[in-house]
């Protein structure tokens, strides 16, 4: 059954944070009582990688980690799923197909909030014919939260990605903010006072914008 509220987990690129984030999005609320789901709808990964994303958001909700992300979408090849799938052999990667698997997936006793995290960054490719965005527009996503870092190039990097996401309520979160990094908070003040884009440095402030959404 669908969620009550559904949300989307990017980035800027991989290795931002973005496992982190959705994690620790997914302890809180379930401390503070909320039901909680996690979904990954297909994952890459180093062939010697012991934990996995799905490793990651299983333990935050409770899931399983093949619950997270079916067996058949991991993929032991650190590239782009599709790109994996193709190295490996495997069936080709179809946005069909994830939309399917996610939209079924979720519990069948209704859960309160539903996180799906991408692969990569907003624009990497998760099927051979689309990517993470896409899929969000496709399931109806209420709320994206794009997870970068104020380094340099952060603003173009979240402008594009603001772009490619239209028309979805985004969110971002700066991970790893440095208040006494004078180039952080430059960023945080374009992108807020410039460009206007709704922006956090704290987890919990996502959690509680959340937990109003559910409320309501």
């Amino acid at each position: 059954m669908r969620p009550k509220l559904l949300v989307l987990v990017t980035g800027t690129g991989t290795d931002v944070g973005k496992t982190w984030v959705a994690a620790e999005i997914l302890r809180r609320l379930s401390a503070l009582g909320w039901t909680v789901s996690a979904r990954k709808p297909a994952q890459s990964y180093a062939r010697e990688d012991v934990v996995t994303d799905a490793d990651i958001l299983a333990a935050a909700t409770g899931e399983t980690a093949t619950e997270v992300c079916p067996p058949g979408r991991w993929y032991p090849v650190a590239m782009a799923p599709p790109m994996a799938a193709e190295l490996l052999g495997l069936p080709t990667v179809l946005l069909g197909e994830l939309e399917r698997e996610v939209g079924s997936g979720w519990p069948l006793m209704p859960v309160d909030v539903g996180l799906i995290e991408g692969a990569g960054g907003v624009a990497s490719p998760l099927a051979t014919n689309g990517d993470i965005a896409e899929l969000a527009r496709i399931l109806g996503t209420n709320l994206v939260i794009v997870v970068g870092q104020a380094e340099l190039g952060a603003i173009n990097s979240l402008r594009l990605c603001h772009d490619v996401l239209s028309p979805l309520r985004v969110v971002v979160y700066l991970n790893r903010f440095d208040k006494d990094n004078e180039l952080h908070v430059r960023v945080y003040d374009w992108l807020t006072r410039h460009d206007g884009f709704v922006v956090t440095t704290e987890v919990q402030v996502l959690v509680d914008l959340m937990v109003a959404e559910i409320a309501t």
